[in-house]
């Protein structure tokens, strides 16, 4: 299925690319920011708002484990539990975002997990599922979001080929039918060397889905390439300022850059343009004014038959183009021509 439905939304082959704001858990816990950064980011021209709804006790039993990243200038480490936990969604939230996205004419989605959290995604109205690179891996989790019936969207980053193999087995082979792939790298942020963007079109070949990019680079430049190169959602890290403290804060993208971003994917949208063959609109002066005919050498008289030295080729090109030369060669002009003189039709005999 090369385009899928998402509510309103036609996402895929032919289709305006779907641009996506990962909010995450760059609300910091904090339900008004949460709110904020909606209304900031369709400020900026996104189209979707994505969040995550986890429950931390699901992927974190080792309170031990900790995770060192770089906020407002310092370096961090922390407790991985402590981390995820202050920015956990409660599900009555998850709602009130989806109403918030509904008023401002965007698309909410959201990470579970857990199959409770997609239960809880349902009872939101989320017209779209999201699986994480870390779940991957986590079959029975795609396979329950496969039999919502709902659209999927499935991130492959840290995955080798038949690891995404399973996961697209996983969901097909539960009755889900449509399916969107991003590709992912996921280190954060993302050094260019390791985007490796023409994986795009390998996932879109050997998976026949919509493909898209979850960006976690600086900058837009690795986003505006993976829309020439076919993928069909974007989803982008977004804070309110990259200064808020968190992990993610520092490689997101603000309101300024995330509007450059959809703006400069809008124009390259345009520039894409068609891939059949032939001038376009805005050439049809320049065809017309710009090309060469083959015009008269010298002042010629009525009855004389034509040599190739009597022709040479300029502008504008509304006569005979230059690749006529051989058939005029030889035939009687009915008329006296000037010099400079553009040949067409009525010029000669027969």
């Amino acid at each position: 299925m090369k385009v899928v439905r998402v509510g309103k939304r036609l996402v895929g082959e032919g289709q305006p690319c779907l641009i996506a704001a990962e909010v995450g858990i760059n609300h910091n816990g904090d339900i008004a920011l949460a709110h904020r950064s909606i209304d900031a980011a369709v400020e900026a021209g996104a189209d979707a708002l994505k969040f995550q709804n986890y429950r931390t006790e699901d992927f974190i039993s080792d309170r031990s484990l900790i995770y060192e990243y770089v906020t407002q200038g310092k370096t961090v480490v922390e407790s991985q539990y402590d981390m995820f936990k202050r920015c956990e969604l409660e599900p009555r939230q998850l709602s009130e975002l989806r109403e918030h996205c509904d008023r401002r004419g965007v698309i909410f989605f959201s990470t579970p997990s857990s199959e409770s959290g997609i239960g809880d995604l349902i009872k939101a109205g989320s017209p779209l599922l999201k699986n994480g690179s870390d779940y991957l891996v986590h079959l029975p989790l795609i396979r329950a979001m496969a039999r919502t019936g709902l659209p999927t969207v499935i991130s492959t980053g840290m995955s080798d080929e038949e690891e995404i193999h399973d996961a697209v087995q996983a969901f097909r082979g539960a009755g889900g039918e449509s399916l969107i792939i991003l590709h992912c790298t996921s280190s954060y942020p993302t050094p260019p060397e390791d985007v490796h963007l023409r994986k795009i079109s390998t996932l879109a070949n050997k998976f026949d889905c919509p493909v898209g990019l979850s960006d976690h680079t600086d900058g837009t430049i690795a986003a505006i390439g993976a829309l020439a190169l076919g993928a069909c959602l974007i989803e982008k890290h977004f804070t309110l300022d990259k200064k808020l403290p968190g992990p993610d804060h520092r490689f997101s993208a603000d309101g300024a850059e995330f509007r450059l971003l959809v703006d400069s994917i809008r124009t390259l949208e345009k520039n894409l343009g068609s891939a059949e063959l032939g001038p376009a609109a805005s050439e049809k002066f320049g065809r017309h004014n710009y090309r060469l005919s083959c015009v008269a050498a010298r002042q010629l008289s009525s009855g004389h038959r034509l040599e190739s030295s009597d022709v040479v080729f300029r502008r504008p090109g509304n006569g005979f183009p230059p690749k006529a030369l051989d058939g005029l060669v030889h035939r009687q002009l009915v008329r006296d021509v000037p010099s400079g003189h553009v040949f067409g039709v009525g010029d000669f005999a027969g």
